[in-house]
């Protein structure tokens, strides 16, 4: 099997999550975090608010300058000090937006990710029999 595998089916979900979520940017291009003053916001930075989430305050969602209706990527996070597995979407990132965001999330020792690039295809696993 392949490593990494698409589903055109798995993007429509994501597609419809978050265009009916409530989305909120928080923070601006360039501003500092609040918690690590050593971080700086890549892109715009917002949160799908009406999504379920392990801190309860809703999605991450990176916002870059194309569509900002159009997610291109997820990233998933592994962080050991807090020891939780976190999804975060990428709307409207280019190539170099996108990689500034992996490069911001990538800082520590704590926190490594992975990048899920949204595809076309439909394999045969995904697709059901009704």
């Amino acid at each position: 099997m392949n490593t990494y595998a698409n589903n055109a089916y798995f993007w429509q979900k994501v597609d419809t999550l978050f265009l009916s979520g409530n989305l909120k940017q928080v923070k601006k291009k360039g501003e500092v975090h609040d918690t690590f003053k050593n971080l700086v916001f890549p892109t715009d930075y917002g949160r799908l608010e009406d999504l379920v989430s392990h801190t309860g305050n809703g999605i991450p969602v990176y916002m870059g300058s194309g569509n900002r209706n159009r997610i291109t990527a997820l990233i998933v996070a592994a962080d050991i000090l807090t020891k939780e597995l976190d999804v975060k979407i990428l709307v409207g990132c280019d190539e170099k937006e996108t990689e500034d965001v992996l490069r911001y999330l990538n800082q520590t020792d704590f926190q490594k990710t992975v990048l899920i690039s949204r595809g076309s295809d439909i394999p045969s696993w995904g697709i059901t029999d009704n």
